[in-house]
């Protein structure tokens, strides 16, 4: 028998990707994929197919390797590939796939259906802490003490904030503003913005309790900022990404937001399998790879820092990390 029968040639191993990838349509759902990750079922909504013949889809370009499926509890989305090896050619070759089709514009019809996904996430996540916020904390500490997140989040901060000539820093997602106390005393000026009534209720009695006397409460999403025109020196977003309806946004808008040489901090859950997150603490996404970070870091033009990985007893990590607009001080 002859030893490399089992093995493939060059052209043999390009060939399942460019098959795969030879259709308008799995060329659009690689599109749409290009920051965002969606369940079969949005995929499926978002080109008006039924669920079979999309999964048939994503089955023949998951084994050609142009996606990866991620758990999130009983459900399972979709994503481009975290890992591709410049060096492997079928890696070059998907990775200069997903460079060419990026270059067309997202069809309007697709784009509505996609902020109609975000939203509904939005409402989800909206309607969870408009029943919980009086046991936001509790619900909060079923996975992380605010402690074992807050404090090295706040080092990493003070280091920085001594280091530069920072005036300026945004919240977002501030809960019930536990973490602004911190940011007040480094800064002339903070904004805590929040899209929950309930939970900026809260911060204000925060704020009033602790005298931040220069903290301002806004109401709103990133794109409230952005319309207003500021700017800051730090952004911060402490165990808020797994809330929101697309994280990769949140790095896109934050970069947006920041002044040159500004840094967006952020504590998350690394990814996980406890389920009951989703139910009882309103999570949106099970934690991140540290990879799905630094590459949607990389596409709003930011460099990574400084990064910390903390494990807790219960199982779960929280990873603090920082990414900067232009390269980091040292």
């Amino acid at each position: 028998m002859n030893a490399h029968a089992d093995e493939l040639s060059p052209v043999d191993a390009l060939a399942p990707i460019f098959k795969a990838s030879g259709d308008p349509l799995r060329l659009e759902i690689l599109r749409v994929l290009r920051r965002d990750t969606f369940g079969v079922l949005e995929l499926s909504q978002l080109f008006d197919m039924r669920q079979s013949g999309m999964s048939h889809h994503l089955k023949v370009m998951h084994k050609a390797g142009l996606l990866e499926p991620q758990r999130e509890g009983n459900a399972i989305f979709y994503r481009r590939p975290l890992h591709l090896d410049s060096d492997k050619l079928t890696d070059h070759t998907i990775r200069q796939i997903f460079e060419t089709v990026d270059r067309a514009p997202l069809a309007a019809h697709l784009q509505e259906r996609i902020d109609a996904i975000r939203a509904q996430r939005a409402d989800q996540s909206q309607a969870f802490f408009a029943r919980h916020a009086e046991q936001f904390r509790e619900q909060q500490e079923l996975i992380a003490a605010f402690d074992l997140y807050a404090e090295p989040t706040a080092e990493l901060i003070r280091k920085r904030a001594h280091r530069q000539n920072w005036s300026t820093a945004l919240e977002i997602g501030p809960g019930e503003g536990a973490f602004l106390p911190v940011l007040s005393k480094l800064f002339a000026q903070v904004v805590a913005l929040d899209n929950s009534r309930d939970m900026l209720a809260k911060a204000t009695h925060t704020c009033i309790d602790e005298r931040l006397a220069n903290v301002d409460l806004v109401e709103g999403v990133t794109d409230t900022l952005l319309a207003r025109g500021d700017a800051f020196d730090l952004v911060v977003a402490n165990m808020v990404l797994h809330h929101v309806p697309s994280p990769a946004d949140i790095f896109l808008d934050a970069a947006a937001l920041m002044n040159n040489g500004g840094c967006f901090v952020v504590s998350d859950l690394c990814s996980h399998d406890q389920d009951w997150a989703k139910e009882n603490c309103g999570d949106l996404w099970l934690g991140f790879e540290p990879e799905e970070l630094t590459s949607w870091a990389a596409d709003a033009n930011l460099v990574a820092g400084e990064q910390l990985f903390i494990g807790l007893r219960n199982g779960f990590q929280v990873q603090v990390r920082e990414f900067w607009k232009t390269a980091p001080m040292s």
